[in-house]
């Protein structure tokens, strides 16, 4: 019997998907792969921008946090994926050694009228350094129901 169905996601429940400590050499190749931006590969470039500093792609941001999700969530539950979201924000830069708290909110849930045993499930995914809100998405998952 898996942890986590449509029915255990009622709205207003929230989850803490647990920390993460940015390591530096870990963001740097991810963006090196995926996001080559002078301000993620470069201490000098980063100083130079408006960001302050080397900074974390948002990306990177993002992977971590989903794989909180998976770890937390999706990977001893009945998810059956996600048609995608509508609202993603990276409302401040992360840098090396920041501790990240990740977040999950169920905004509202409803069964599928066209798909019987399956939830829409719309939530919002967060993460926080200290008391400041750096990253923010909004998205809809797709749940099996217990019956």
């Amino acid at each position: 019997m898996v942890a986590i169905a449509y029915d255990d996601l009622t709205p207003g429940r929230v989850f803490d998907l647990g920390t993460v400590r940015i390591d530096r050499d870990e963001m740097v190749e991810f963006a090196r792969r995926f996001d080559p931006q002078p301000f993620h590969l470069d201490e000098e470039a980063g100083k130079r921008s408006v960001l302050g500093g080397l900074c974390a792609s948002g990306w990177y941001t993002s992977s971590l946090w989903m794989r909180a999700y998976v770890d937390h969530v999706l990977a001893d539950s009945t998810s059956q994926g996600s048609p995608g979201g509508n609202e993603l924000t990276w409302s401040a830069p992360v840098f090396p050694d920041d501790e990240l708290r990740f977040g999950m909110t169920v905004n509202s849930a409803r069964l599928s009228k066209s798909k019987p045993g399956l939830g829409l499930v719309e939530i919002t995914g967060t993460a926080d350094r200290d008391e400041e809100r750096v990253m923010r998405f909004t998205f809809l998952g797709m749940f099996g129901t217990r019956a």
